[in-house]
């Protein structure tokens, strides 16, 4: 796909440190192919490396248990994300847990991209996962995580949602909607556009944040 809309102005671009201006991609599941692997297409002694070439870009990893780390340095990833909306739901996804892999990540040049969401509610789907059920809070949770993201200093934030309504992490507008088989959870006593509110409120306090940490 990079080949025909790789030059669209939509494409979103990234600058790294060392000024050049790449495509950014998530690679969901990363760990499943072990790191020897990735290395062939991802470092610059690969025997199918990308580095360099018109294919090039900035691959950022999805880190779910602490071992993660290594192995996505390892292979060659230019940084980590941690993807999943719950809080505690694996080691990466834990609040607590983010300033440290920020520190692994300054120290060995990698990108920290926490993920941040509204709530978690998958049970329409995963009925036995009631366990990792987090409640927005009316808009607590999602303030919540979002603190905890900028507390880290990351150069990205990641809002997992993309009208993901069977995984409870939609931020899109909502009314209230009841069917014959489901009631669907909603935003009241707040707007349709709570969380788009939110999301725009936080957005303007990252980017006043981040100009405070490169001062």
């Amino acid at each position: 796909l990079t080949w025909r809309y790789g030059k669209h102005g939509a494409f979103y671009r990234f600058r790294t440190s060392t000024g050049r201006v790449l495509p950014l991609f998530y690679v969901y599941d990363s760990y499943l192919t072990p790191p020897e692997s990735w290395t062939e297409l991802l470092t610059t002694k690969g025997s199918q490396s990308i580095r360099g070439t018109p294919y090039d870009g900035v691959f950022v990893a999805l880190v779910v248990e602490e071992r993660h780390k290594h192995d996505i340095l390892a292979s060659g990833f230019d940084g980590m994300y941690t993807y999943f909306a719950s809080n505690g739901f694996s080691f990466g996804s834990s609040h607590q847990n983010w300033n440290a892999i920020k520190a692994f990540c300054d120290a060995n040049n990698l990108l920290f991209i926490p993920s941040v969401g509204p709530g978690y509610v998958d049970t329409a789907v995963r009925p036995w996962n009631n366990h990792n059920t987090r409640n927005r809070v009316n808009g607590r949770y999602y303030e919540t995580s979002l603190q905890a993201a900028l507390s880290a200093r990351p150069e990205i934030v990641t809002i997992t949602s993309f009208n993901q309504w069977h995984e409870g992490t939609q931020i899109e507008r909502a009314v209230p909607k009841k069917t014959m088989e489901h009631l669907y959870l909603d935003y009241l006593p707040n707007q349709p556009d709570h969380y788009l509110q939110l999301t725009r409120q936080w957005a303007e306090t990252f980017n006043k944040e981040k100009d405070k940490w490169l001062m």
